[in-house]
């Protein structure tokens, strides 16, 4: 029986790999009799996948997976969840900034009762600005998808088969993980780790990706937009009501005259670009259900080491 399963996906990630194959050998042979690395490359096209089929023919306990072209983190992620047989699984990214060390902990930390444990980082070595934007999303997230999430939290933990086996029935083409487990309620615990830099390489998620990521993913797990948006429309009705209404009461009791062109086409431009920006809201929101409905799967296999 394969007690732990340790799932990585790798994009770009050929100057990282041997370190933390060395690493998580290392860390992982005296911790459990029976251990399986599942390495799931995502088109970066760098020569990862080269390297990860020799890992694998040097390893057993080494799994290789290549995506047929680059579906994405969380993509790969999922399609490493559904090969792992461990009792328990470990997530974490290739880049090294979560230590494999931290594995020991996570694991006794989850044997004495929890379901899910994370890594919580007191320091993250990234810039500032990645910091603060990372701060407001999940904020974002909370309010709207009333999920807590804690932007200390990454994709680092640890998670229990069942919750494994749960994960894998979950098929929205939107994939978030950490939201997802959180989602599910499991008992969570958490564990103050350190934060390292980046082994090598450079990160490949832009600020442009990075806000797309979390546009789609909050559409994803919330309708409080729409909301917002029949709040909104509302709200602008109401002023615009009290709004005609005190015109009329000026023009019957003072005789001014309504307010001119200026006025009237300042509220053409703002009303329209509201009902437009309203408009997207639900168009997006629609394109999520033509996604779903078309029940594609979630990612394509191109190669497997075994």
């Amino acid at each position: 029986m394969i007690e732990i399963s340790v799932v990585v996906p790798v994009y770009k990630g050929k100057g990282c790999l041997p370190e933390l194959y060395r690493r998580l050998v290392e860390i992982l042979e005296p911790l459990v009799p029976v251990f399986e690395l599942v390495l799931v490359e995502d088109r970066g096209g760098d020569g990862s996948w080269e390297l990860i089929e020799a890992l694998a023919s040097q390893d057993s306990r080494v799994i290789g997976l290549q995506l047929a072209r680059n579906f994405g983190q969380h993509a790969a992620i999922t399609a490493g969840l559904d090969v792992a047989e461990g009792e328990w699984v470990v997530v974490m990214d290739c880049d090294l900034q979560d230590r494999p060390e931290e594995i020991a902990r996570l694991y006794a930390k989850a044997r004495v009762g929890f379901e899910v444990v994370v890594a919580r980082r007191g320091h993250r070595k990234d810039s500032w600005c990645k910091r603060t934007t990372s701060k407001l999303f999940y904020r974002a997230f909370t309010s709207l998808a009333g999920i807590p999430m804690d932007s200390q939290v990454g994709n680092f933990r640890i998670v229990s088969r069942k919750v494994a086996d749960t994960f894998r029935t979950m098929h929205e083409t939107t994939r978030f993980f950490s939201g997802m487990v959180e989602w599910m309620g499991f008992p969570t615990a958490s564990i103050d780790v350190a934060h390292d830099a980046r082994f090598a390489g450079e990160t490949t998620y832009t600020y442009r990706k990075l806000l797309a990521l979390a546009f789609n993913v909050i559409i994803a797990y919330s309708d409080k937009p729409l909301w917002m948006s029949i709040k909104l429309g509302f709200g602008i009705s109401g002023i615009s009501v009290l709004g005609g209404c005190y015109l009329i009461v000026r023009y019957l009791h003072q005789g001014v005259p309504v307010a001119g062109w200026t006025s009237l086409m300042f509220s053409l431009y703002f009303l329209g670009g509201v009902i437009i920006s309203l408009l997207g809201i639900i168009g997006v929101y629609l394109g999520k259900v033509f996604d779903g409905v078309k029940n594609r799967p979630l990612y394509i296999v191109g190669s497997r080491t075994r």
